[in-house]
């Protein structure tokens, strides 16, 4: 008996000795393949087990293998899969994660992706999955609202019609580029972010540079570039099902399939996605179908193609008019989504002010390894918009009245009553509508060349040069929509027709178009050595304006059409990053520029008469501090900016002895934009990620003018006008914003992720030109608020598909506050008008991959 127990003691000790023995410690480190640097979060998992664990910051991992002869899995979202044997202890060493998606890597070469701890300029990358996790039923620009220098809203509510100001600066002074193609309006800067109904399905990655930014296109912007870079095509063969819901009647269904790369070396992936809903704001009812495609095709070795198309088609109610906070609270029941601008005809509902555009973006682009050491990426591109605003024509009947009592309306402060307007039009029979529908058309036509050559000089240096060539074409016109029961409607605008009358669909008030062509050149040089790099950049533009007028004069008029009138804009800058070691890095960057005033600041009168020939440059000098830290747990960066704008162009309007309006540019009107910025990440375990920033400005009208002089074109003084702005803050944007924020894995595969953000020292917008006199006060200053939003998000395995369930509520706790206001001269609460935000909302969404 005592020998059976010894001999099974002795059994049971080899077993756990084999046990032991038989397990392997393996190591590694992930790595980006384009940056170099490492990938945190990458899962790392012993094939066929449960066993995994995550990279850390730094990329780094350690497992503990259950068997000595096993098969390591590394996965990353948007990176395509390893499966490494190993055999015993071993490092594993850098292990470089290839992109899933192809031709992802020329894309941002074009589109001039920084680089961590390298490219010296202010940054923040938001990566698709996160985008996915916050999106939900928000407008795309709030995705960015806890980056520093960001203020978000979405600006009246209607679908698609959010705003973003970086910095301090209104979005027709951010440049917004999808793949390296810029996208804001060519004559006056705008985005229109209801183009791009949809993005967010499409979008690999968005990166934010503030400042000066790296972009390479012939002239930065003032406030920074957010860069989006879309999806390419994937390397492997699959596709997705999706569809969410959410509050006051959001649906949203589609797909998206990709062949993978194929042995032939072509790949195709597309997507489409429908969405539909009422809108939280009353009247806003929206429909958008989005689509997009790209294809790509290896050419041997050295040469690579990719065709994409994307945009969306949509139509949405807008809140075009903003009200005073009285009378938000008068409308009880509306409130907050208390709407003025829409109605019922024949029961159905009617909008006054709504919104329709089909913007697709066209690209083929062209990579061409020329050799080792020089490559050349072009991108042709073309884009064709086809929409416009609504609104009304003739008789304004659309009024609220006094204290909401209208003849007009349907109730107090109730809905426009359509039917008594069309009942008053069919009164009138042969003398026609005294009140229209019409809708506010912005076509365009726009092509473009972008073409980047990079050269390495030995092993430190990369020159690179580049052109940039657009021509665009505006088409501006207004389209009789609904005559409202009336048999014609007459207007006497087009001077070549002035008796006509008009039906629906035809052209009148107003027709012309806005012709713009651009040329840019740049080159920089570029070091980088061990902890080292630098660069230098210069560029040069030339931006041509032409006006063609096809209302305002005669056909055999020869002022129907102007020359063209150009304008020279040119920039220089240049940084550097110095990493003093494995985890401090310091960076610095300067740079001067002056851009051309826009279309507006040469056309003063929309007409081709009033022109200002010698509209004065913006000019736009910038410099940047930034510090960062990288540990295995904590990162951190911080950034001091001053960006002096100067010049900038303001419009002033005034009326003519004859009765008639003018407007003329106000020269010499500065501001000044500096701030501290400050942003962290803290991976307190493997799966509890903190995150945290906050940002504060100061962005104030740095002079005053006094007795600048407004002269007619005969050379008659008309004016003179007097500015009292220094020291007056910039309106429109939170000065002071910060943010924190958790994402917790607290069961296998399942996360919740918690967000607030803080909004303070948020001045409404005003007309600079309405502080006349000495002592004008500054302008209303809103009251801050803050606002929790949060989101959680479940994986499981259902038959052949991969689910992902997302559920996210923002503002959880139903804040009421003030988004966006506007200041008269006065200064006073009461009198300004506002947008209110949205209350508590929320979105659940499935997506099934296969």
């Amino acid at each position: 008996m005592k020998n059976i127990t010894k001999n099974l003691f002795f059994a049971i000790i080899m077993v756990c000795s084999t046990v032991s023995f038989a397990q392997s410690i393996v190591t590694g480190t992930t790595v980006d393949p384009e940056s170099n640097m490492p990938l945190p979060g990458v899962n790392v998992v012993e094939k066929g087990t449960t066993n995994g664990v995550s990279s850390d910051f730094d990329g780094n991992f350690s497992i503990k293998t259950k068997t000595t002869d096993a098969v390591i899995v590394v996965s990353y979202i948007g990176y395509l899969s390893k499966e490494i044997p190993v055999n015993g202890n071993v490092d594993l060493g850098k292990i470089v994660l290839e992109s899933s998606e192809f031709g992802l890597d020329e894309v941002q070469i074009i589109a001039s992706v920084a680089v961590d701890r390298k490219t010296p300029v202010a940054v923040s990358t938001i990566r698709a999955e996160e985008i996915e996790l916050k999106l939900g039923t928000q407008e795309f620009p709030e995705i960015l609202k806890s980056t520093p220098g960001v203020y978000a809203t979405k600006a009246g509510g209607g679908f698609g019609d959010g705003k973003i100001n970086l910095r301090g600066f209104e979005d027709d002074n951010v440049a917004v580029l999808i793949n390296g193609v810029p996208v804001n309006d060519m004559e006056n800067g705008n985005v229109y972010w209801s183009n791009w109904a949809g993005l967010g399905d499409v979008t690999s990655s968005m990166q934010v540079q503030r400042g000066l930014g790296a972009s390479k296109v012939a002239v930065p912007s003032i406030g920074g570039t957010i860069n989006i870079i879309t999806k390419t095509t994937d390397v492997e063969t699959g596709g997705s099902i999706g569809t969410s819901v959410a509050n006051d009647g959001y649906l949203k269904y589609g797909a998206s399939y990709s062949t993978g790369l194929m042995d032939n070396g072509f790949a195709a992936t597309v997507s489409a996605y429908k969405i539909d809903g009422d809108g939280y704001v009353d009247g806003t009812e929206f429909s958008a179908l989005s689509y997009f495609v790209n294809v790509s095709k290896q050419l041997g070795e050295d040469h690579k193609l990719s065709f994409s198309a994307f945009g969306a088609t949509q139509r949405h109610g807008q809140r075009q008019n903003s009200q005073t906070i009285e009378t938000y609270r008068a409308t009880n029941e509306g409130g907050r989504r208390f709407n003025a601008d829409w109605g019922y005809k024949n029961g159905q509902v009617t909008h006054q002010e709504d919104n329709f555009y089909n913007k697709p973006q066209i690209s083929l682009n062209w990579y061409w390894n020329i050799s080792d050491q020089t490559k050349l990426s072009t991108a042709a591109y073309a884009s064709f918009g086809s929409g416009g605003g609504g609104g009304y024509a003739g008789v304004n009947k659309f009024s609220l009245g006094e204290n909401g009592v209208s003849e007009y309306r349907i109730g107090v402060y109730g809905p426009t009553d359509f039917d008594k307007i069309v009942d008053e039009n069919e009164a009138l029979g042969a003398y026609g509508s005294e009140t229209v529908l019409r809708a506010s058309r912005n076509d365009h036509e726009w092509y473009g060349l972008l073409s980047t050559l990079d050269h390495k000089i030995g092993d430190n240096l990369v020159l690179t040069g580049g052109l940039d060539l657009r021509t665009y074409k505006g088409i501006h016109y207004t389209e009789l929509t609904d005559l409202l029961g009336g048999r014609y409607f007459a207007d006497d605008s087009n001077v070549n027709d002035p008796n006509a009358t008009y039906q629906v669909g035809d052209t009148y008030s107003y027709h012309n178009d806005g012709l713009v062509n651009w040329v840019g050149l740049f080159g920089q040089l570029e070091y980088s050595k061990d902890d080292l790099s630098a660069f230098v950049a210069v560029a040069g533009s030339n931006t041509g304006f032409k006006r063609v007028d096809y209302f305002n004069y005669l056909d055999s008029d020869p002022n129907q059409s102007t020359d063209w009138y150009n304008f020279i804009g040119y920039s220089a800058k240049g940084g550097a990053n110095y990493n003093l070691t494995g985890n401090h890095n310091v960076f610095a960057n300067i740079g001067y520029f002056e851009k051309a005033g826009g279309f507006d600041a040469t056309f003063i009168g929309f007409d081709n008469e009033r022109i200002n020939p010698d509209a004065e440059n913006q000019k736009i000098f910038s410099m940047e501090l930034g510090y960062g830290f990288r540990s295995q747990k904590f990162s951190a960066n911080v950034n001091l900016y001053r960006t002096a704008w100067n010049d900038r162009t303001e419009t002033y309007n005034y009326t003519q002895p004859d009765g008639s309006l003018a407007a003329a540019n106000l020269l010499g009107v500065n501001a000044l934009h500096q701030g501290l910025e400050i942003d962290f990440v803290y991976r307190a375990t493997d799966k509890l990620k903190l995150t945290g920033m906050a940002s504060f400005g100061d962005w104030t009208w740095n002079n005053d003018l006094e007795g600048v002089e407004i002269y007619d074109e005969d050379q008659n003084l008309i004016d003179t006008v007097d500015l009292f702005i220094d020291g007056l803050h910039v309106g429109g944007s939170a000065q002071t914003t910060m943010a924190l924020g958790l994402d917790y894995e607290f069961m296998a595969k399942t996360r919740i992720m918690a967000d607030f953000n803080y909004f303070d020292d948020l001045y409404a917008e005003y007309d600079p030109s309405s502080r006349g006199t000495a002592g004008s006060p500054d302008a209303w200053k809103m009251p801050a608020y803050g606002l929790l939003d949060l989101g959680l998000v479940h994986n499981l395995d259902f038959g052949p598909f991969d689910v992902r369930l997302v559920g996210r509520m923002n503002n959880v706790f139903n804040t009421e506050y003030v988004a966006n206001g506007f200041d008269g001269t006065d200064s006073i609460a009461e009198n300004a008008r506002v947008f209110y935000g949205f209350g508590r909302t929320f979105s659940v969404g499935a997506q099934f991959n296969f």
